[in-house]
């Protein structure tokens, strides 16, 4: 585990800095490394695998020819982050998460910052995402976006910035879970010395947090998790999570609304519903008032949601702020409402519904990656760096079919960490997903989703797209060392 059998590149770099030496937040890990063969670390690998199919740990491709039920690729080494960097981190999404519920909070209300001209009203307005229905609606502790899950990346500077913010069903914790599970069996010497604070708590922060968006009026609420079913992409998360909060796993078939108040079906009769932690996405929660044609949802649901008698988290219309387009707007809302400076900066993002930033754009699309608005998943985009003539001509012409579906911003190098492909250890670029809490208070999980890139090269991450996960070790304090330049 040398650097010249490592190979950096021109990004920054998790383990080594610039000069070749082991940033001192890694001394453990990388003693740990070092002693290994690839022979024990290929088995290590492979042990880690067949754990995760034992246990079902899976998502799914929609539109792929081969299966698409698919384990997702974990890496073995995990992601460190000191304590003095995950300060800032936490304070920044704390700072960001207060804001945005703020701005839903406002949109939804009395629309101030709208007639301030903060944002443009049509702009927000006219965003698919926008929910209508949702308008002075009351939301205990004003809290919309109850579990967030925002993206981060390093740049070559070493600084991290926030990609985009995940408001709507984010997904992706139970990989952080399951892969703290495998980290620790995998490296139990160098987690023990590394001092890494632990995940395990998540899914007791999670139901306290649902329970107390109805503690006001119900001194022990029923909590639920809404799955569309056992074909979702993300059914595992779903199942797991509900397993390990201990409550109910339901569809949209198991309740029923009686009087605007909203029942499970069980085998001793009906049971009281009070919070609805949905995995279900807005169009398809009630048919009644959104999709008519949605089999996923449970008619009635909005009006017991608007009567007061259950909450539904997260929020429905939760899903403007974190547009695309809106995201560019993020750190003048955090000016508006909180009257301070974003800690967490956005990166440079060009609106293609602006005449000038749309002639950038299209004479720039070869340096520039390039997104629709209201996609996820690594779908509906384009890397122009990596892209061919034919691809960028095509992608020109839909921008300019429909600029106010699409932003753009600059190609940016992820930073790398070690990972085990084929073998050997390379660099790969990887992102970070952390995830926030917010009811009654706000609570930063003291770890995050790391995403890789396992194909050389590619800068995207999502599992949809061919990427992976690793753990990530946030260190309960800086007696190992801070981050080196």
């Amino acid at each position: 585990m040398t650097q010249a059998a490592y190979l950096p590149g021109a990004a920054y770099d998790e383990m080594f800095a610039d000069g070749g030496e082991v940033r001192e937040h890694y001394a453990h890990l990388h003693t740990r490394m070092s002693r290994l063969s690839t022979e024990e670390l290929g088995g290590r690998q492979q042990t880690q695998e067949r754990s995760f199919l034992l246990q079902g740990i899976t998502f799914t491709v929609y539109g792929a020819d081969s299966a698409t039920e698919r384990i997702i690729p974990t890496d073995l080494f995990p992601r460190i982050l000191p304590a003095q960097e995950w300060a800032r981190i936490e304070a920044g999404l704390t700072q960001r998460l207060r804001a945005l519920n703020m701005f839903l909070a406002d949109i939804y209300g009395e629309q101030k910052i709208l007639m301030d001209g903060i944002v443009p009203r049509e702009l927000v307005l006219s965003a698919p995402s926008y929910r209508r229905e949702m308008q002075h609606l009351f939301v205990p502790h004003k809290a919309y976006a109850n579990v967030c899950g925002s993206d981060l990346i390093r740049g070559q500077d070493g600084q991290f910035a926030v990609l985009e913010d995940n408001l709507r069903v984010p997904s992706g914790v139970s990989y952080m879970l399951a892969n703290r599970d495998a980290a620790k069996r995998t490296f139990p010497g160098a987690y023990r010395a590394a001092g890494v604070r632990p995940v395990e708590r998540y899914p007791d922060l999670l139901l306290s947090t649902l329970k107390s968006m109805a503690a006001d009026w119900r001194s022990n609420p029923q909590v639920v998790v809404l799955t569309p079913g056992v074909y979702n992409s993300a059914y595992y998360e779903h199942a797991y999570l509900a397993r390990l909060m201990g409550v109910p796993l339901v569809e949209g078939r198991d309740l029923v609304v009686h009087d605007n108040t909203v029942y499970m079906r069980t085998t001793t009769g009906l049971r009281r519903i009070d919070v609805i932690y949905r995995r279900v996405d807005d169009d398809f929660i009630d048919p009644l008032t959104f999709r008519r044609d949605s089999a996923l949802g449970v008619a009635g649901l909005f009006n017991a949601y608007r009567a007061g008698s259950v909450v539904i988290c997260n929020a429905p219309g939760t899903g403007v702020a974190d547009d695309k387009a809106v995201y560019a707007y993020v750190p003048d809302i955090i000016r508006y409402y909180l009257g301070e400076d974003a800690i967490l900066p956005n990166i440079e993002t060009f609106l293609c519904r602006e005449p000038a930033q749309l002639s950038h754009v299209l004479e720039n699309l070869d340096k520039l990656v390039v997104k629709a608005v209201g996609a996820s998943g690594g779908y509906g985009m384009l890397i122009g760096p990596h892209a061919s003539a034919k691809e960028r001509a095509e992608f020109a012409e839909a921008i300019k079919a429909d600029p106010e579906n699409y932003i753009a911003q600059p190609t940016i190098q992820l930073s790398t960490a070690p990972c085990l492909v084929d073998g050997r250890i390379e660099p790969r670029h990887v992102d970070l997903r952390p995830f926030i809490l917010s009811g009654e208070k706000i609570v930063v999980t003291p770890g995050a989703l790391t995403r890789v890139a396992l194909r050389r090269g590619s800068l995207v991450v999502n599992s949809s797209q061919g990427g992976g996960s690793k753990d990530t070790w946030v260190l309960a304090d800086d007696a190992s060392g801070s981050v080196q330049p």
